[in-house]
């Protein structure tokens, strides 16, 4: 039975590794677009900072010293947080004007200044249990943030009823990942992981609904349309 728990566990965790990895790799085409122009234009780059943030506190809510046994927690925040540094270095070279890259650069700054006062404060002041807890709600409270900010994009969908700002993929990604980790978190008995991915979880449900919705109406009024991909 233990083996069968640890293999369903290992499995589950595997999964959200791969569907997070879609998701990851999901703004290429923007920095295809901004390689090609040698220009951010008006891409933002707030985005990738509050991804890299997110992934620094869950990838530390994944080390042993704070929550044992969660190391496919760790595996893929630590591959999102490289990703994200790429992107926001590209974001700096590329940045259309000096006051964009300078404020790029300060937010980064903050962004490693907030993991260090939370990763120190963790360790200085909280023996466990209490560190896990500390660090769970955390990671929780940003999983959550991150999770939600689709909210926007799903109220641009519903008000021009069009799916063109709302890939398939990027929606059936959060979807997959959601659940994944969701069931993780629910065999490790981890409210800190199920909890926002089970968010997660509905979050992506209620884009793909969307998606299949209006997507029928969409292709309907401009069959020339490419397919949102």
């Amino acid at each position: 039975m233990d083996s069968l728990y640890d293999i369903s566990c290992f499995a589950a965790g595997l999964a959200g590794n791969i569907f997070a990895l879609a998701l990851f790799l999901s703004p290429v085409t923007t920095f295809k677009r901004i390689l090609k122009a040698k220009s951010t234009e008006r891409f933002d780059g707030l985005p990738y900072l509050f991804s890299l943030l997110n992934c620094l506190i869950c990838l530390w809510y994944g080390l042993p010293w704070v929550a044992d046994g969660r190391l496919l927690v760790a595996t893929v925040n630590g591959t999102g947080a490289v990703f994200q540094l790429a992107y926001i270095c590209l974001f700096i070279f590329y940045a259309d004007s000096r006051k964009t890259r300078m404020k790029i650069i300060g937010l980064l700054v903050l962004v490693v200044c907030g993991f260090a006062l939370v990763s120190h404060a963790s360790v200085f002041f909280f023996d466990q249990p209490l560190r896990q807890q500390f660090v769970g709600a955390v990671s929780m409270a940003s999983l959550i943030s991150m999770f939600a900010s689709p909210l926007a994009v799903m109220g641009v969908v519903i008000r021009t009823e069009s799916v063109e700002f709302m890939p398939f993929y990027l929606s059936l990604s959060t979807f997959l990942m959601g659940a994944s980790f969701a069931l993780y978190g629910l065999l490790l008995r981890d409210f800190f992981i199920y909890f926002p991915n089970g968010l997660g979880l509905i979050l992506g449900a209620m884009q793909l609904a969307l998606y299949a919705y209006y997507s029928r109406k969409w292709r309907g009024q401009d069959s020339s349309a490419p397919y949102a991909h």
